[in-house]
């Protein structure tokens, strides 16, 4: 499988189409079982709140992995991302409520590289704070 979207076609500015994420407990649970990531800072209230933490967290991989969903859905490949990498910035905060949190997330080809290459770069939000920093993709195109 190849990127849909064409090198040609792109310029430096294009906005990829923003999307949103909710996040829920039960959410958090699954991606723990998914990854073996079974920190108590993702499930566990008291424990949260204990270290230090407003509440419970979303893991930040989890996080890092909603984000590229705008890049990835955007090319139609995954195998298209040939490098990614953010700053953890912020926690999303996940309330022990029916609307939890929601991630927000934004992307605009930042740069035209060589080889058919773009760079991206992403904005993640949650509650209003800017939760991902540094966040870059650099993708192949067809």
């Amino acid at each position: 499988m190849t990127a849909k979207i064409a090198y040609d076609e792109v310029e430096v500015g294009t906005e990829l189409p923003a999307q949103s994420f909710p996040v829920t407990r039960a959410t958090l649970v699954q991606y723990a079982g998914a990854s073996g990531d079974f920190n108590p800072i993702h499930w566990n209230e008291k424990f949260a709140r204990e270290v230090g933490l407003p509440d419970v967290i979303a893991h930040g991989m989890f996080t890092m992995a909603e984000a590229i969903r705008v890049v990835t859905d955007w090319t139609g490949d995954p195998a298209a991302v040939v490098e990614y990498g953010v700053r953890f910035t912020k926690p999303v905060v996940v309330p022990n409520d029916d609307e939890g949190a929601v991630i927000e997330v934004s992307a605009k080809v930042a740069a035209k590289l060589d080889d058919q290459q773009v760079r991206v770069d992403l904005v993640a939000t949650s509650a209003g704070q800017k939760v991902l920093g540094m966040s870059r993709a650099v993708v192949k195109l067809a």
